[in-house]
């Protein structure tokens, strides 16, 4: 019995590190996703004003491209973990108690599944980026870095999906 409370000591102090270190992965993404915004408003801004004086910014559209797919990426693990996500719940309210909990639980697999095939081919497309030497077209700056940025907000994701798995009903973080 003595061996039972021990160890199921550990395994709430084990969830709760996971959980301090899934928030802490998720809100640095967050401020990331912030970031990109920023640069787009920013490198945009400064765009405009520089041509109605005839000399545009170069390379702006590079950078927008890059910090939009940086902002899309870093934030979904955000929007998933105080489940912002739209829902439509008509017929799943419609379902009894048990074929609710397993209708959410085979959906929350499948999307785990998911996002882990894409975080791989992501990481696939990202090596195949950087042996081909791929750069942006105005600036030149190698992109494969991207594809990896989005493969990890992937995984994040998919552990805020597990740590909802683990506690049902309840967003991970409060928005």
């Amino acid at each position: 019995m003595i061996w039972q409370r021990r160890a199921l000591a550990v395994i709430r102090s084990a969830l709760s590190v996971y959980s301090k270190v899934v928030k802490g992965m998720v809100y640095g993404l967050a401020v990331a996703a912030g970031a990109g915004v920023l640069a787009m408003v920013g490198v945009t801004v400064t765009d405009v004003v520089l041509r109605a004086f005839g000399h545009p910014l170069v390379g702006a559209f590079d950078i927008v491209r890059m910090a939009g797919a940086i902002t899309l990426a870093c934030s979904l693990p955000y929007t998933t973990a105080v489940k912002g996500h739209v829902a439509i719940e008509y017929f799943f309210l419609k379902l009894p108690r048990a074929g609710r909990v397993i209708v959410d639980t085979l959906a929350r697999l499948l999307v785990m599944a998911l996002l882990a095939l894409l975080a791989w081919q992501c990481v696939a497309y990202g090596n195949s980026l950087r042996h081909s030497g791929q750069v942006s077209s105005t600036l030149q700056v190698p992109v494969f870095w991207v594809p990896y940025v989005m493969a990890l907000s992937c995984v994040v994701v998919v552990l805020v999906v597990f740590h909802n798995l683990l506690h049902p009903g309840k967003e991970m973080i409060k928005p």
